[in-house]
């Protein structure tokens, strides 16, 4: 089946979209788009439906992660290489403390653009009140707040495409330059996170693999695997002329595949059954993700499975479901109930962030690092009692010591908050309460197979 055009998928009034002021410069810039290379390849996606397949099965667990919305400036070695260092962490607490294989994709060389519940923004500038477009990530307009910032502009999609591709590259290179070796799992830690009480138990569980591995070379086993890590990437598919453009036929088994990213996810706000992100999605290989939050019925679920995955391919969909703390255990388990009770092969990931945020008293945005873990271990306590597996967790997080969310082992007060907020968007989990969320999450693994 064709992929529809542009005209075609706009004519469906399309959700969360930009308003350009000029058309035509919009088309030169898809014309333009059409014409840059992939940045993922179509096989690359097909190996990561096969692991999302083991997922759906209960035989893996997928770890995704990574910033709220990335930025251009944030495009640098520094920040790769932390964002990577952190999923890495996270991937070997796993594995090793809960002996289950883990699937590494990270929430970025993508992730630029954002939902807003307004289209405008309005703020006291020197005693004037200002209304202005909504900052809809850097892949619309620019953050500051001035009326040329935030006018949408077509060209930073081709900006998008550059530093996505400057960004696996870097990802690519430290991992292909044995950054991601095991036997590394000492240097991926630092001071700072040694000091903490999660870098500690860290410190640790790398003391244990090291030995292990020893044992292993020491009866001459040194597989692959110890050497080199598969990891992949994913954004929202928000931007439709985007997502369109770096939509391509692969010249070897003739499907169109989204090659902007391997995973591509619709989100709570542009789910509509009959809206233009599932009609897009429902015509490319990739492996996809849907958000599903608390006004999603059964029957949405069920619907949404028979456009996206009409042939009930295992690791062709993924349900990452965001209720809040409060709503997880009321909300999920009738979705569940009904997607398991029509046979379909889903794999379900809890995105414990975005159903948790509220406005501190100093007017930060923020999560309570006790609402996440409530609602993640919500999600692992509904698929429990229903005999189901709990696949993944989706985490907006960062490598850096930020001040964005409050409570974990550190502490953080509303107060602490503005020291580094450095979001320009969510908030985000730091390095320590990435790890610490590790631990915990390993934990619960455990807990389930005993």
């Amino acid at each position: 089946m064709a992929v529809p055009d542009l005209a075609a998928l706009h004519a469906l009034s399309p959700a969360q979209q930009p308003t350009y002021p000029d058309r035509a410069a919009v088309d030169a810039t898809v014309d333009r788009l059409r014409t840059l290379r992939p940045l993922v390849f179509g096989h690359e996606c097909d190996e990561l439906t096969d692991k999302l397949a083991a997922v759906a099965r209960g035989e893996a667990f997928l770890l995704q992660g990574g910033d709220c919305a990335e930025t251009f400036a944030g495009v640098t070695a520094d920040n790769t290489r932390n964002k990577l260092r952190v999923l890495l962490q996270m991937a070997v607490v796993l594995t090793y403390a809960a002996s289950v294989p883990v699937v590494k994709l990270g929430r970025l060389a993508g992730q630029y653009a954002k939902p807003r519940s307004s289209d405008l923004e309005t703020r006291v500038v020197d005693g004037e009140s200002i209304t202005l477009p909504a900052y809809r990530g850097d892949a619309v307009n620019g953050y500051d707040f001035t009326p040329e910032a935030r006018v949408p502009d077509p060209a930073r999609l081709l900006e998008v495409h550059r530093t996505s591709a400057a960004t696996l590259s870097m990802i690519r290179a430290f991992i292909a330059g044995g950054y991601a070796d095991l036997r590394k799992v000492h240097t991926w830690n630092t001071d700072f996170v040694s000091d903490s009480v999660a870098g500690q138990r860290y410190d640790a569980l790398a003391f244990e693999i090291d030995r292990a591995m020893a044992f292993m070379e020491a009866i001459g086993a040194d597989p692959d695997e110890f050497h080199r890590v598969d990891f992949h990437t994913s954004h929202e598919a928000l931007v439709l002329e985007y997502e369109h453009a770096m939509t391509r036929l692969d010249s070897g088994n003739g499907a169109a595949y989204d090659l902007s990213a391997h995973f591509v996810w619709i989100g709570e706000r542009t789910r509509q059954l009959d809206g233009a992100h599932v009609e897009l999605l429902s015509h490319v290989r990739n492996p996809i993700g849907v958000k599903l939050g608390p006004t999603t019925s059964p029957d949405d679920a069920i619907a949404l499975a028979a456009r996206l995955n009409p042939d009930n391919v295992a690791g062709r969909l993924t349900f990452i479901t965001r209720f809040g703390a409060g709503r997880i255990r009321d909300g999920l388990p009738a979705l569940v109930e009904k997607v398991q009770g029509e046979g379909l092969q889903v794999a379900w990931v809890c995105d414990p962030m975005h159903g948790n945020t509220f406005e501190a008293s100093s007017g930060y945005k923020t999560r309570a690092f006790d609402d996440v873990i409530a609602e993640v271990q919500g999600f692992f306590d509904v698929h429990r009692q229903l005999g189901t597996w709990p696949g993944g967790i989706h985490v907006e997080l960062t490598g850096d010591d930020v001040t964005e969310c409050v409570g974990g082992g550190e502490e953080l007060l509303e107060a602490d908050l503005g020291d580094r907020y450095e979001s320009v968007c969510d908030p985000r989990l730091n390095r320590v309460q990435s790890l610490e969320l590790a631990f915990l999450v390993a934990e619960m693994l455990r807990a389930r197979s005993s």
